[in-house]
C-alpha cells in the first residue's frame, strides 16, 4: 500500500474538520441566521467534504484488509520455509494500525458533534437501561442511574405517563343497617300517627244477684312520629362533568345517596329528641323483668365500669334475657359494636361452649347464645355507663317513616359556570314499643 494514499485522506480529513471549525467558530459567533443560504451552502459543503473523507477510510480500511490478508498468507509461507517477515513489513503494519486508530477516533468525533441533544440523552438512557435489567440497581454508576430517573418532566418525565386504568380505591365507612331489622313505612303527609292501647278492662267476682265492678274501663293513647328533612348541594362545573373520564354525575350520586344512608343510620341509633329520635337515645330505667314505666327502656347492669363482669360474664347475658317478655323472643336480636362483639368473643358458657358462633353461610348470621347480631357502629362506644348493647324485637319496638326517597333537582344556571345537584331526603323515626327492646347498661 502506498502511504501517500494515507497522507491525502488525512489532508482531506484535516481540511475538512479546520474548515467545519472556521465555519462554526466565524459564521455563528457573528450570529449569522441559521436559514442564510449561504451557511447552508457552506454547511452542505462541509457535509460533502466530511462523507468523502470517510468514504475514503472506508476505501483505505478496505485495502488494509485485502493487504493484511495477504500478508497473512505470505508469512505462513515464510515459516513453513524456516524465515520471517522483514521489519520493513512490521514497520508498516504499525503504521496502518495507528492510522485505522486515528481515523475511528475523527469519525467519532463527528458523530458526537452532529447528534442532537436529546438522541444524546437517549443513547445514554437506553445504555443506562440494558445495564438496569441485567445487573439491577447495584451495577449502576451514579450518572447511569441519573439518566433513569423520571422525577423532572423536561428531563424525560414526559415520556413516561402513569398507567390510570386501575381500580378506584373507596374508603369504607361503617353504618348500622337498622332499616333491615325496623319496621318501615311510606306515608303521603308529614307524620305519621297512631293508637296506643296500654290499659286493660277491668275484671272480677259477680254473684247470682251482685254485679262486679264497672269503674275498670280501658284508655287509649296515640304515638306520633314527624318525618324531617335531609338534603346537601353539590356541585361540579360544567367542562368537569363534559370531559372527566368518569361519569361524574353518577359518582356524586352514589356518594350522597351512600352518606344519606349512613346519616339516617346513625340517628336510627342516636338522634337526639325534636330530630330523628334513635333507640339509644330514650331513657332507661333499671328493670328487673316486671318492666318499666312507659317511655323508658329497661336495662341491667353489668356491675363493672365500661366493661362486662369480671367473672362469670354471661349472668349478665342471662340478666337481660330475663327482661324480656317472651312473646317477644322469638324475633329478639343483639345489636352492638364491633368492639363490644370481640369482647364477647373471649366469653364461654358454663360447660365451656363459645358464647359468639360464626356465621357458616350466606344469609345466616352471626350469633351470641343463639341470637343473631347486628352490627351497628353507631351504638355508643363502651364507657362507663354506656348503652352499648341492645337485645329485642327491634320490628315491634321501633319504627321508621318515609316520606319520599331521595330526590335530586340539577339546577345549572343559578350559579354557573357550576352546575349543582340539590339533594333532599324526608324521614322519620322513633320508638313504638318500649318493652319490646332492653339494654346493657356498662356500670356499676
Amino acid at each position: 500500500m502506498d502511504m501517500n494514499d494515507v497522507k491525502t485522506v488525512l489532508d482531506q480529513q484535516g481540511q475538512a474538520f479546520e474548515a467545519f471549525k472556521s465555519m462554526i467558530d466565524g459564521e455563528l459567533k457573528k450570529k449569522a441566521n441559521a436559514d442564510d443560504p449561504v451557511v447552508k451552502e457552506k454547511l452542505t459543503k462541509i457535509e460533502a467534504a466530511l462523507d468523502k473523507a470517510v468514504e475514503g477510510k472506508a476505501a483505505i480500511e478496505a485495502k488494509f484488509e485485502a493487504e493484511k490478508k495477504e500478508r497473512e498468507e505470505l508469512e505462513k509461507k515464510f515459516n513453513r520455509l524456516g524465515l520471517s517477515g522483514n521489519e520493513e513489513n512490521a514497520k508498516q503494519i504499525v503504521e496502518l494500525k495507528s492510522f485505522n486508530n486515528l481515523l475511528a477516533s475523527i469519525a467519532g468525533d463527528r458523530k458526537k458533534q452532529h447528534t442532537p441533544v436529546d438522541q444524546q440523552g437517549y443513547e445514554a438512557y437506553k445504555s443506562a437501561h440494558e445495564k438496569w435489567v441485567r445487573e439491577g440497581d447495584r451495577g449502576l454508576t451514579a450518572d447511569e442511574a441519573k439518566t433513569l430517573a423520571v422525577g423532572s418532566d423536561p428531563e424525560g418525565g414526559y415520556f413516561v405517563t402513569p398507567d390510570v386504568s386501575g381500580r378506584i380505591v373507596t374508603k369504607v365507612y361503617e353504618t348500622s343497617p337498622i332499616r333491615q331489622i325496623a319496621s318501615q313505612q311510606t306515608i303521603s303527609t308529614d307524620r305519621l300517627q297512631g293508637m296506643e292501647d296500654l290499659d286493660e278492662a277491668g275484671a272480677g267476682y259477680a254473684g247470682e244477684r251482685a254485679q262486679g265492678s264497672d269503674t275498670a274501663t280501658p284508655d287509649v293513647g296515640k304515638w306520633d312520629i314527624p318525618v324531617f328533612w335531609i338534603d346537601t348541594e353539590p356541585k361540579a362545573t360544567q367542562q368537569l362533568l363534559d370531559d372527566a373520564a368518569v361519569d361524574i354525575e353518577a359518582w356524586l350520586s352514589n356518594k350522597v345517596s351512600s352518606k344519606f344512608a349512613r346519616f339516617e343510620n346513625a340517628e336510627f341509633v342516636a338522634g337526639a329528641a325534636n330530630k330523628i329520635k334513635g333507640f339509644a337515645a330514650y331513657t332507661t330505667a333499671a328493670d328487673s323483668g316486671s318492666g318499666v314505666t312507659w317511655g323508658t327502656f329497661g336495662h341491667v347492669v353489668t356491675g363493672v365500669s365500661s366493661d362486662f363482669a369480671a367473672s362469670n360474664p354471661t349472668n349478665n347475658f342471662h340478666s337481660l334475657m330475663g327482661t324480656l317478655k317472651d312473646a317477644y323472643l322469638a324475633n329478639a336480636r343483639f345489636v352492638t359494636r364491633r368492639s363490644v362483639i370481640t369482647l364477647i368473643r373471649k366469653f364461654k358458657d358454663g360447660v365451656g361452649r363459645d358464647m359468639w358462633q360464626p356465621s357458616f353461610a350466606a344469609g345466616i348470621p352471626e350469633t351470641i347464645m343463639g341470637y343473631p347480631v347486628t352490627r351497628a357502629e353507631d351504638m355508643p362506644a363502651l364507657a362507663n355507663g354506656s348503652l352499648s348493647l341492645a337485645f329485642g324485637d327491634f320490628k315491634e319496638g321501633y319504627q321508621i317513616v318515609d316520606r319520599q326517597g331521595v330526590r335530586v333537582i340539577r339546577d345549572n344556571l343559578t350559579s354557573k359556570p357550576y352546575v349543582k345537584f340539590y339533594t333532599t331526603k324526608r324521614v322519620g323515626g322513633g320508638a313504638l314499643n318500649f318493652e319490646a327492646i332492653k339494654f346493657m347498661k356498662f356500670g356499676a
